[in-house]
């Protein structure tokens, strides 16, 4: 006989019984119980067999979903080519980052190439959401608005417009009558969720849900919507920053990872044809503890400036702050720097930015963020027409990283004449610029900073000195 299972709605961790929090991710209340699902007739199916399923092969062929684009290369180029039918998307960010301007902008652009949309705001009035289109110079596009939160007359009013395009701002303000509980809450998120991921799914019609953020960062609400919906897209920046970064962490129509580059303006959010020139716009003759790092986003090679400063430290537990990069991985490079290439970073506070305001995830920008510690440390400016890129091991090795010529190619177009990257078989990219290979952190600072080791050569306050 099938026992009753308890399943938590954030990670879906099993449970043999009920608590209030769950052992796996430490949430609160959100332990459900799940009843039995028997695999053929029986009391719990009302003893109705179902419908039998039509199997295919990986041979079969299928035409691929059309597509309606915005005419922004960039929002086009996360969606992966283009907005699908029936489609269900999740965009998240953090409180005045623009989410609500980018999405109105979109709403006005595929209203424009003849989509039928209608924008559903649950946090504004559809007075302020015609202010905002007012200021964006969106007043006469093609939009129909709506306030209202109630998930039963939603629904109803979207199966009598039958619209082509769906936009619900956001899935923590709608309320489902038939769950006993208050707007936002686990339960509210994922039904609502789930109805309109349906909806999207039985009527062909493209859902956009925007999805407020902890924190930390994460789409508040249970996981299980990200797992819904077909597209999640992170929409990030600074505020300090006029840059905002559109990104896909998934996308079942599309390559994910990928990112679309805007800045906001006074007329609203701009698109950047390219990304690395203006992320670099500002950086002016060399200083110590600036590095260029060649990165790689999703299909398109971006380049982008780590700036780091050394400072004594006057307390006795030394600060480590960083903005855009990870924090852990910041440890693990000072660890590594000290213990294989024989750079101490002990009693000093380390700060470490990516300007602009870029968020950089990827690996190979451990050999950027190395160099400008140890220029910040040493006080020596690195050349001005240098790029760095390459994933530093544990041991101190550096490891090679993919789409070397793309990096290479994109340095070069940006005036880069010279380029320190991992150890390669075969020298690839443009003939006009200069590469250094490194093999490990020895090799690296010989190389660049001029020392002949890092463990021969020191002073008493610990540096490494290229005099």
């Amino acid at each position: 006989m099938a026992k009753t299972s308890f399943t938590c709605t954030g990670c879906g961790a099993s449970h043999s019984k009920w608590a209030g929090q769950c052992d796996a991710c430490g949430a609160w209340n959100t332990i459900l119980e799940q009843g039995p699902l028997s695999a053929g007739p029986s009391k719990t199916l009302g003893g109705k067999r179902g419908n039998r399923l039509v199997l295919t092969d990986l041979a079969t062929q299928e035409a691929e979903p059309p597509r309606t684009k915005a005419g922004v290369d960039e929002l086009d180029r996360v969606l992966g080519g283009g907005l699908v039918g029936g489609s269900a998307l999740l965009v998240g960010g953090d409180p005045g980052i623009g989410k609500s301007t980018l999405l109105l902008q979109a709403a006005a652009r595929f209203g424009r190439n003849g989509l039928k949309v209608i924008y559903v705001s649950g946090e504004e009035a559809t007075a302020q959401v015609r202010l905002r289109a007012n200021r964006l110079g969106l007043k006469d596009s093609p939009v129909h608005l709506a306030a209202e939160t109630n998930l039963r007359d939603i629904l109803t009013t979207l199966e009598d417009e039958k619209p082509d395009l769906v936009i619900i701002d956001s899935i923590q303000t709608m309320w489902a009558d038939h769950v006993d509980s208050a707007p936002g809450s686990v339960s509210q998120v994922r039904a609502s969720a789930h109805e309109l991921t349906n909806f999207a799914k039985r009527r062909n019609v493209a859902m956009i849900m925007v999805g407020h953020v902890t924190k930390e960062g994460q789409i508040a609400g249970p996981r299980v919507v990200e797992h819904m919906v077909d597209t999640v897209l992170y929409f990030e920046g600074e505020r300090g920053h006029q840059f905002r970064i559109l990104r896909a962490v998934k996308n079942r129509f599309g390559p994910a990872d990928e990112i679309g580059v805007f800045e906001m303006t006074g007329r609203g959010l701009v698109e950047v044809k390219n990304p690395s020139a203006l992320f670099l716009a500002e950086r002016g003759d060399p200083t110590p503890g600036s590095a260029v790092f060649a990165g790689i986003e999703g299909s398109r090679p971006v380049l982008c400036e780590f700036q780091a400063l050394v400072a004594p430290s006057p307390h006795s537990q030394p600060r480590r702050s960083v903005v855009g990069w990870d924090g852990s991985r910041l440890a693990m490079i000072l660890a590594v720097l000290e213990s294989r290439g024989g750079v101490s970073f002990q009693g000093l506070d380390v700060y470490l930015n990516v300007a602009g305001g870029m968020r950089v995830t990827e690996p190979a920008a451990d050999l950027a963020v190395a160099a400008a510690l140890i220029s910040a440390r040493e006080d020596a400016a690195l050349p001005k027409d240098a790029v760095l890129f390459g994933e530093i091991s544990l041991s101190g090795a550096v490891r090679p990283c993919p789409q070397t010529e793309n990096r290479l190619k994109e340095a070069q177009k940006l005036g880069f004449s010279q380029a320190v990257l991992p150890p390669a078989k075969k020298q690839v990219g443009p003939a006009g610029i200069e590469q250094k290979q490194v093999r490990d952190l020895t090799d690296f600072v010989e190389q660049v900073f001029g020392a002949q080791s890092p463990q021969q050569e020191g002073s008493t306050d610990g540096r490494v000195h290229n005099r």
